[in-house]
């Protein structure tokens, strides 16, 4: 395929997205979608293009900082995950689809203002606190594929330092992206065209990684701290304005 205005857009969507994953270990499929979706691409290449990406970068993230990753977090976020999911399922089918939306960008703006303006945050000392914030990303997950803030916040609360919150992300992150990108590739989304444009996007996104954990490393652990949030309140910003005007 030839090069276009369409890839050159896809690209420079994809290292901004792959830079925010890189840094904060989260929020880079709400920033891409909406843009893709711009495109002349489609739904049905962008979607599994993301869900390709994600798993690309979780692995990658992994490899680098794995000694990092709390996984007696990580199991049980996915336990409560599995009994979410047909909760969120039926919450997609059923009519309050929007409403719900607007439950979840109003929970994710409550609590990003709230870490932005209080100066001490509680602290979730027990292990088993894991379970409830899994159940409910695996609702929102399945729902509206939007799995990422519940874990986020998780991990504020138990005051995960940085390069333990993108790891232990990516550990919870990297099995259900793999199941998203199986699910694609059996229901007839994966095409030569998906294809042309995962294998341009891949030397983009490996440049894009690298500047990232270079980012990473820069950021000042209370600034860390700060960035998130900020960037959990733009993602529920970004949620509520889709939600309202969609």
């Amino acid at each position: 395929m030839p090069i276009d205005a369409t890839l050159i857009a896809v690209l420079v969507i994809l290292f901004f997205s792959t830079l925010i994953r890189a840094v904060f270990g989260f929020g880079n499929a709400l920033f891409a979608m909406p843009l893709l979706a711009m495109t002349s691409i489609g739904l049905k290449v962008a979607a599994p293009l993301m869900a390709l990406m994600a798993v690309v970068l979780s692995f990658s993230i992994l490899v680098r900082e794995w000694r990092s990753v709390d996984f007696s977090s990580t199991w049980r976020l996915l336990v409560g995950t599995l009994p979410g999911v047909p909760l969120g399922l039926a919450l997609l089918r059923s009519p309050h689809e929007n409403a719900g939306k607007l439950v979840l960008a109003a929970l994710i703006i409550g609590f990003a203002v709230y870490s932005l303006l209080s100066p001490r945050l509680a602290t979730l000392h027990k292990e088993w606190t894991a379970y409830p914030f899994g159940f409910i990303a695996g609702i929102l997950g399945s729902a509206y594929n939007s799995n990422g803030p519940p874990v986020v916040i998780y991990g504020t609360f138990r005051r995960w330092p940085p390069e333990r919150l993108r790891a232990t992300l990516q550990s919870y992150f990297l099995p259900s992206g793999i199941i998203i990108a199986a699910g694609h590739g059996l229901g007839g989304l994966w095409t030569p065209t998906l294809g042309w444009y995962f294998l341009a996007c891949l030397p983009v996104l490996a440049l894009s990684m690298r500047l990232g954990a270079f980012l990473s490393r820069a950021i000042p652990r209370g600034r860390f701290d700060r960035a998130v949030h900020i960037l959990l309140l733009l993602i529920g910003l970004l949620l509520l304005v889709r939600t309202v005007f969609a």
